[in-house]
């Protein structure tokens, strides 16, 4: 949108993702471009820092709605529990669309009706929800038992939905389709395309699936982390007074196990609700609390430093190692760089982590969505990595100048590498754990 070159997945081309979210990111790089600042650093700093501004006013103002709704002690408690969570550091500076619907929902439940709430506004809670929904759909599965529970208690029903739901609801579709339909250049509507590639065609199923009851065995646990026996501790003690909140918590992870592809970062928008649990349990430990306090923190610190700074990192670092190809490429007296990524599809961050139109090419795996002669790029290398290479590259004079692969690929593909004369140029970190085809290490390949 802004530098006029880049990459867009296949989600764009069939009009499923809306452009409302990823404006405010090329709002930033515009003001860049402009000022003549798009440095590579800026390019992926700036939309961290300014997610992690806005994660960070959300956590001011759950703070401020729990001093409404409790004592002194249990809202400093709860504000410490949510700051120490190690699912909110992982996640609160990434620009991901579940980031944002989490920060939209946590300024939202500071304007909802709960009880004994002071700042309650229904034009603001509706307002964020809506925007919420706009950046990801998924929005109403959180809301909605929340929606319906303002419903029940309305004693005016018919108001607030003339005045409130309709208004701002029709209000949020009609920006949004203004937004897309400029950019796509045609009547697109994301939500319905949303609807009916994930839910009527099963699209998200080809991500991978998992067992119904893996967030109930697995990724709540692992999303809650060290507060979970807080958290249900928390439960007993405030089921009666936050109960519409342990619903929705229920009520969500619920819906998202009837869908067959599960991802932690989709539950992490009730991480929140949680944490008000988490918070009067601490304050009601009395002489346990310090010693359970410091426990809490220390473990969700090791957790968050391990995945923030270690964990799977090397697809990050191999990316600042390739930018410096673009001062390479700018060498007119040398050929153009070709990089091609033998990984699984989008293993990497792309063109905002260079800077620079370099020659850049993934392995493809969009959907089946009905095309004739469809066929997925990725499974069929993987599947024969050495005859699919031999296949695309009959000749030296179409050979890419990179290659970037994990370790765990190296021994299959040996004899091309050594055929056409690549070096091992670099090996970078990745994980302690590999699994599958992600390996511990990523090796840059070079022709020579």
């Amino acid at each position: 949108m802004v530098f006029k070159y880049g990459y867009l997945t296949w989600e764009w081309k069939a009009g499923i993702r809306g452009f409302t979210f990823p404006l405010f990111f090329a709002f930033l790089y515009k003001i860049l471009h402009l000022l003549n600042y798009d440095t590579v650093h800026l390019l992926i700093w700036l939309p961290r820092v300014a997610q992690a501004l806005l994660a960070a006013f959300a956590d001011v103002k759950f703070y401020l709605l729990i001093r409404t709704l409790e004592t002194e002690d249990v809202s400093r408690w709860t504000f410490f529990c949510h700051l120490c969570s190690w699912f909110s550091w992982f996640c609160c500076t990434r620009t991901l669309t579940n980031t944002a619907e989490t920060t939209l929902t946590c300024l939202a439940l500071f304007y909802f009706p709960l009880p004994g709430s002071k700042t309650y506004s229904s034009k603001k809670y509706l307002s964020l929800v809506a925007l919420a929904v706009l950046v990801r759909p998924t929005a109403l599965i959180v809301w909605f038992p929340l929606l319906m529970c303002h419903f029940w208690q309305e004693e005016d029903k018919l108001r607030l939905i003339t005045h409130r739901y309709i208004p701002i609801g029709i209000l949020a579709v009609l920006i949004s389709a203004l937004i897309d339909c400029l950019f796509y250049e045609k009547w697109t509507l994301v939500q319905l395309n949303f609807i009916k590639f994930n839910i009527l065609h099963g699209v998200a199923d080809f991500y991978g699936s998992h067992p119904w009851h893996w967030y109930f065995s697995q990724g709540f646990a692992v999303v809650i982390g060290p507060h979970l026996p807080f958290f249900l501790h928390g439960c007993i003690l405030a089921f009666r007074k936050y109960r519409i909140l342990l619903a929705t918590v229920l009520w969500t992870i619920v819906v998202y196990s009837f869908l067959p592809h599960k991802e932690f970062r989709f539950i992490y928008p009730v991480l929140p609700f949680c944490m008000i649990f988490c918070g009067i349990s601490l304050a009601h430990l009395k002489a346990w609390r310090q010693p359970a306090a410091a426990l809490l923190l220390v473990s969700n610190l090791v957790l968050a430093l391990y995945t923030g700074l270690i964990h799977q990192r090397g697809t990050l670092d191999v990316m600042s190692h390739l930018q410096g190809l673009c001062e390479v490429s700018s060498d007119s007296a040398r050929p153009q760089s070709d990089i091609f990524f033998l990984m699984p599809c989008h293993s990497t961050p792309f063109y905002s982590h260079v800077h620079c139109p370099l020659k850049m090419r993934i392995l493809e795996c969009p959907p089946d969505l009905g095309e004739d002669g469809y066929a997925e790029e990725a499974a069929q290398f993987y599947s024969n990595p050495l005859l699919w290479l031999r296949t695309a590259f009959p000749y030296k004079s179409s050979l890419p100048t990179h290659l970037v692969l994990f370790d765990v690929l190296e021994k299959e593909i040996s004899t091309f590498l050594q055929a056409n004369n690549f070096t091992r140029t670099a090996e970078i970190f990745h994980t302690h754990i590999p699994e599958g085809r992600v390996g511990g290490s990523i090796f840059i390949y070079e022709r020579h």
